[in-house]
């Protein structure tokens, strides 16, 4: 018997017997690599010298610190594709008490910027992400190429999560 005699490696086969069972083998997939990349994020930053963050104040501060412009909360959730406002509000403030980010105001609207501290741990975060993971993934032999095709198909996939979230939520 060979691994390919075996079908797709799942972890609800109620859910694998219908018409697409490679559908469950990626959203096992998706799962293993989301918790294994939200471990990362933590301990990365950890690293990185800022300890006790959750995987979403990782990326929120990543995000505001994204080409050092101030962002609104609204455009904080539209970019990480987050329906929940509060949560992204309550990682802002928490970043802002640590002094990671900083409040300011574009006309009426509050925005949030990195402060220096905020950028200098995003700075040691690259820098640990490349010696660790990026040299780690290099030496796999994956073509860059392949990996943004990958991330490509996994966008163009989350529209078709997204959509189908929309017709559930009109059951």
């Amino acid at each position: 018997m060979s691994i390919d005699d075996l079908g797709p490696i799942v972890s609800s086969g109620h859910l694998a017997s219908g018409a697409m069972p490679a559908a469950s083998e990626f959203e096992f997939a998706l799962s293993m690599t989301v918790h294994a990349f939200h471990r990362w994020m933590v301990r990365c930053m950890a690293a990185a010298g800022v300890p006790d963050l959750s995987p979403l104040d990782v990326l929120v501060l990543h995000n505001v610190n994204h080409r050092a412009k101030p962002k609104r909360l609204a455009d904080i959730c539209l970019v990480l594709n987050i329906e929940d406002t509060h949560v992204v509000n309550y990682s802002l403030k928490k970043l802002e008490r640590l002094k990671l980010l900083k409040g300011g105001r574009k006309g009426k609207e509050k925005t949030v910027a990195v402060t220096p501290a905020g950028e200098d741990a995003c700075k040691r975060y690259a820098q640990i992400r490349e010696q660790l993971l990026v040299k780690s993934v290099l030496a796999t032999g994956m073509e860059p190429a392949r990996l943004s095709e990958i991330a490509a198909t996994m966008r163009s996939l989350s529209g078709q999560y997204d959509q189908a979230a929309r017709a559930a939520a009109s059951l």
